[in-house]
């Protein structure tokens, strides 16, 4: 065998963080058999390689401090510098979680006042694999700093940044997170085959081969796009596409606004041209107009008549374009947008009333259905093909690196399987606990924010507050934590900018159960009901100096429902810290919901801490995403 020098995974590196109080497992490759002597601190131990070449060390526990050395010596020597140890979180989940600084309305403040050497990230690069990975593909630890700040996570860093102010020890925050994924790909294979639930869905796929993977998925796109639009996925011609003249009359239909991966255009990434024809009096092709198209995902080209009237690479930018006198004409007219959509949700999205062509005295709304023809897709694999793809290539490399606890903010990707995922969820709290061997650490997670996506309600049922439901559940789990923040999103937008509320919602928990600041640390949680006569009374948990609303204000978001199960909008008010509902419209009620909506902006239940009360329902009548089950979609 080739002679090896000591290798170490990459999160061992200079800069890192070492979790403090804790054993420190300390491991790498190096020539089998060989024997390897690792220093830290005043701590010195010895190992020999097993016949593979890989080794590991355990380090007795550290208290807070550094910098200090790290040095590992074999047949060559490795010296890691600017070793702290202190408090180490893992920050995991889909794009909240993702969710970088430089994103942040306020991000020019927030890199002026960076300046602390004493919190630290390390973002692992983005990747996939079919069977458990030993090495992350990349990856490295920056200090919060001016210059590295931006690509911290937002709500690690808010909660890293509270975390310290309060304890004066570093904080290393290790951001492995990938925008739009379910929960099943951040589990191991081992976990879903031996469960119940999941068993049946992976128990025939072989150990995935990527490269064959990537052919089989390409042919499976490519066929899926030119069934739904009728014609190949070509770019030939498509300069004629911008034109008034170009007959569209075969293209599909697409509704705006809403992203494609919504509707049937599918999760793709790649190059959509979008059409809508209008048609202008005289007087209004004569006047000064502006085209309003909302926000596009990522970036546009935009023609009206044939003529380029703007365009912007930013992928949450309202587009606001200025058409020039001379283009607009008496009768039909043609607004032709090219799309370009790199990564993530694609297309037309945010609020329909910002979709619209306005004139002096008047506007002409174009929200509803447009042409579409998909030109150009970009082949990737998506993470939510297979099951266990970034536990694989993201998790299973970081094991057994010890750390405090873990920040989770997913579950966007998971409403369409809400039900199901009262078992996924805990499923995976479970997984990574047992995988890490270092008992019940503390998992604590957002619930998801309000967002509009399908207008749903207590009535025709709504996809957001039963993953919100599986979300409250949850926390039966042992040492989980649930930061609520259905008053700090933004029902026009998946990606709410107040990051720093959530992760002071986060830290707040962390400080209550780990690190000694008793206190309130949550929000009202709903505990029983009784039914009396025409009223429902509702008694809760976690209510610290009382129920309250902002500037006592009438409760909102309370709806009743009798035998019938029609929920009507409720009177609600506070008496003795319970909440008594009722409603004309039900005189024999057996149910009470609060915030059963996608969005659920209007709901206004705190305690005097100033926490949100959790969505919730009292019946147990079946959900809409009741029979969703998993299913393999490469």
């Amino acid at each position: 065998m080739a002679n090896a020098n000591v290798r170490m995974p990459l999160i061992f590196a200079d800069g890192m963080v070492l979790q403090r109080n804790k054993p420190i497992p300390v491991w790498g490759w190096a020539d089998a058999n060989e024997k390897i002597e690792v220093h830290f601190k005043q701590q010195t131990k010895t190992i020999t390689a097993d016949a593979t070449g890989k080794w590991m060390v355990k380090f007795d526990a550290e208290k807070a401090g550094g910098p200090f050395v790290l040095s590992i010596k074999g047949k060559n020597q490795i010296v890691l510098k600017d070793v702290l140890v202190g408090e180490v979180w893992i920050c995991s989940g889909q794009s909240n979680m993702e969710f970088q600084m430089y994103k942040l309305p306020d991000f020019e403040t927030q890199k002026a006042q960076a300046n602390n050497v004493m919190i630290r990230q390390f973002l692992v690069a983005q990747d996939l694999s079919g069977t458990p990975k030993e090495e992350l593909k990349e990856g490295k630890w920056t200090n919060a700093n001016a210059e590295s700040l931006k690509d911290f996570t937002a709500v690690g860093y808010f909660f890293a940044q509270k975390i310290y102010a309060d304890l004066k020890v570093p904080i290393g925050i290790i951001n492995t997170s990938w925008g739009g994924t379910c929960v099943e790909t951040w589990t191991s294979r081992e976990a879903l085959a031996n469960n119940n639930d999941f068993k049946n869905s992976v128990a025939h796929i072989p150990q995935v081969n990527m490269d064959a993977v990537f052919e089989t998925y390409k042919k499976s796109l490519l066929d899926n796009i030119q069934k739904v639009q009728g014609f190949e996925v070509s770019l030939n011609n498509e300069n004629q596409f911008k034109t008034p003249d170009f007959n569209d009359s075969k293209w599909p239909e697409i509704k705006i606004p809403s992203l494609w991966e919504n509707q049937q255009i599918g999760n793709i990434d790649g190059v959509v041209w979008m059409r809508k024809s209008i048609v202008l009096t005289a007087q209004q092709a004569q006047q000064g107009a502006v085209l309003h198209l909302s926000k596009i995902d990522d970036e546009d080209v935009t023609y009206v008549n044939g003529v380029q009237v703007g365009t912007n690479k930013l992928w949450d930018a309202p587009r606001k374009y200025t058409i020039p006198s001379g283009i607009l004409k008496e009768g039909i007219n043609v607004i032709a947008v090219r799309i370009t959509d790199y990564t993530g949700g694609g297309g037309i999205y945010g609020d329909p009333s910002d979709l619209k062509l306005t004139f002096n005295d008047s506007e002409i709304k174009i929200d509803g259905a447009w042409k579409f023809n998909v030109v150009q897709v970009k082949i990737a694999i998506s993470p939510n093909s297979f099951p266990s793809l970034l536990y694989n290539a993201m998790v299973n490399p970081l094991i057994p690196y010890a750390f405090q606890g873990v920040l989770w903010y997913q579950g966007e990707a998971n409403v369409w399987r809400a039900h199901q995922y009262k078992k996924a969820f805990p499923l995976l709290i479970q997984d990574w606990r047992t995988q890490w061997g270092q008992g019940d650490f503390p998992f604590y997670y957002v619930q998801l924010s309000t967002f509009d996506e399908f207008g749903g309600n207590s009535n025709k049922g709504s996809r957001w507050a039963e993953l919100r439901e599986a979300q409250s559940e949850t926390l039966h789990v042992k040492n989980t934590g649930m930061a609520v923040t259905t008053d700090i999103g933004n029902a026009k937008d998946i990606h709410p900018t107040n990051k720093k509320d959530v992760g002071l919602r986060l830290a707040a928990i962390a400080l209550n159960n780990l690190y000694g600041q008793k206190g309130v640390f949550g929000g009202p949680i709903y505990k029983a009901h009784q039914i009396k006569g025409k009223q429902i009374v509702l008694t809760f948990d976690v209510i610290g100096g009382g129920l309250s609303t902002p500037n006592n204000a009438e409760l909102k978001g309370f709806e009743i429902a009798g035998n019938d199960k029609v929920f009507y909008s409720a009177k609600a008010f506070i008496k003795d810290n319970k909440i008594i509902v009722s409603s004309d419209e039900v005189l024999n009620p057996l149910a009470v919901r609060y915030g059963w909506a996608d969005d659920d902006t209007e709901i206004n239940l705190f305690n005097k801490e100033k926490f949100p009360a959790s969505p919730f329902r009292t019946d147990n009548w079946e959900l809409i995403t009741a029979n969703e089950k998993y299913k393999i979609n490469p």
